[in-house]
């Protein structure tokens, strides 16, 4: 049997780049966990939780929100229509994502263009 690698809170903290006290919230919503715990218990992280609080960041920064992680979270632990309900969530925040890169390419379009357009100014009011 594989034996998993163990880690303090500090540790797993140092591993996700998250701070103890998100560590801690993050387990109170129920969105990664149980977290094991010693005989004096403290917390124990596994690499299993600290996958999981990989894709936690990952999501977050793609831009859903802690209710949406906790429906996120339900839809995986209730899979009474299969997947169903996880594909849904995922694809509408993935269009959603979509359409927000799609705004952010035009702006930075807009910005080069910009940038484009004053550094030829100046170069030319640099040259009369």
């Amino acid at each position: 049997m594989e034996r998993m690698t163990s880690y303090a809170p500090a540790e797993a903290s140092e591993r996700t780049g998250l701070s103890l006290d998100t560590l801690r919230y993050y387990e109170r919503l129920g969105l990664f966990g149980p977290v094991r715990r010693t005989t004096g218990g403290k917390r124990i992280y596994s690499d299993h939780d600290v996958a999981w609080l990989r894709l936690l960041i990952c999501l977050r920064q793609a831009g859903l929100g802690i209710t949406d992680l906790q429906r996120f979270m339900g839809s995986l632990r209730n899979r009474t229509n299969g997947n169903a309900g996880v594909v849904e969530l995922l694809e509408s925040h993935r269009d959603r994502l979509r359409d927000e890169i799609a705004k952010m390419n035009l702006a930075l379009g807009v910005l080069d263009d910009k940038l484009d357009h004053y550094r030829g100014a100046g170069d030319s009011a640099q040259r009369k």
